[in-house]
């Protein structure tokens, strides 16, 4: 991989990401939930921050927007969301572009936990930012959304190889983990992955990013055979205490 990422943990349980282009400097902000973490984060690596990269309008993951842009730093995010993301500098959809030196990112619109929310997909470095749609063994709520775009969204991903890198955008992991054992009691992959879970979340450790191929064993979203059956999963899941 070309490109350093250095994860910062904000808020009570989000993360946002710095992604750094050694060759050309360039250094992005992925949705800041809030500035002076990240500002502090960079500045510990020497790096000055030149982009943001918004996935959707919540104030956790827009919180820090304005202060970094006022620092110079370019804001671009969902051009569907636009009327609710202030700070935007750029706007786009899926099928666009954006860059961080020559490297390029695909924006994916995936719409469901936001109307307008997007994912960043960097398919030459194996990575991809996927906010709050895919999270490591589970999918973000139905705020804004259906099971039916929800489940198409967990099909893109499910599409991309193995190996691509999934940075989400909150450390839900260990909860989404006892949510899954419980709809799969019997899946060996899923009861050896929550295991090191717990053990990095009593280290005090944190379990994302995750991998694509290991969601695919062991998410029971990305693992849902169709629309309706991931509309049942989310709504157990909505009320899941376990």
């Amino acid at each position: 991989m070309a490109l350093r990422i250095v994860r910062v943990p904000v808020l009570s349980d989000n993360y946002a990401w710095l992604v750094h282009d050694p060759v050309s400097g360039e250094t992005v902000a992925v949705d800041p939930g809030e500035a002076a973490p990240v500002q502090a984060a960079a500045a510990a690596e020497g790096w000055t921050i030149d982009q943001v990269w918004t996935t959707h309008w919540h104030p956790d993951h827009t919180g820090g927007n304005a202060d970094i842009r006022a620092t110079g730093a370019r804001v671009t995010g969902p051009a569907a969301e636009a009327a609710k993301i202030p700070t935007l500098d750029a706007t786009v959809g899926e099928g666009d572009v954006v860059r961080i030196g020559t490297e390029v990112a695909q924006v994916l619109h995936v719409p469901g936990h936001t109307a307008g929310h997007i994912a960043f997909h960097l398919a030459d470095e194996g990575v991809i930012f996927t906010g709050d749609t895919l999270f490591a063994m589970g999918c973000g709520r139905l705020f804004e959304g259906t099971p039916a775009e929800m489940f198409a969204n967990m099909q893109r991903y499910a599409a991309l190889p193995d190996a691509t890198q999934v940075y989400c955008g909150h450390e839900y992991t260990q909860s989404n983990g006892r949510f899954a054992l419980a709809i799969e009691p019997d899946n060996a992959a899923l009861a050896a992955r929550m295991a090191d879970v717990d053990a990095a979340r009593a280290a005090g450790e944190p379990t994302v990013p995750t991998t694509i191929g290991l969601e695919r064993a062991t998410n029971p979203f990305l693992r849902a055979q169709d629309a309706n059956g991931l509309g049942k999963l989310r709504e157990r899941k909505d009320s899941f205490r376990g």
